[in-house]
């Protein structure tokens, strides 16, 4: 893991965070560019992924189990949420993407003390 890459995906998921709150105060369901949103994120997430993984391949000692369990736990949380949001068109969907971004946030800080204890 590279530190660009965990703040960029901090920064991307505050800010996802942000949004879906100030639809849920607004009353609002998820709109597609909320989702596009998560997307982005994702993308990064899938980036930073194969850096791991070369990084791992190329010697970086960590606890691979309990490393990419929360990679792929991340990785699957704001699909599901976007899934949830598609399906549910109530303020609801808001708070779900609101508390995925979040979630997923905090396993990217739970990612890199991995990262790092494994050094």
């Amino acid at each position: 893991m590279v530190l660009p890459l965990l703040f960029l995906a901090l920064l991307l998921c505050a800010l996802l965070a942000g949004w879906a709150a100030w639809f849920v105060v607004r009353d609002r369901a998820v709109i597609l560019r909320q989702l596009f949103g998560a997307a982005a994120v994702e993308a990064v997430l899938v980036v930073q992924a194969v850096v791991a993984g070369v990084l791992q391949v190329q010697g970086h000692a960590v606890d691979g189990p309990l490393f990419w369990g929360y990679l792929l736990t991340a990785a699957l949380l704001l699909p599901l949420a976007a899934v949830w949001a598609f399906a549910e068109r109530t303020k609801w969907s808001s708070v779900v993407l609101c508390v995925a971004a979040l979630t997923v946030a905090f396993l990217e800080w739970r990612l890199w003390i991995i990262w790092e204890a494994g050094l």
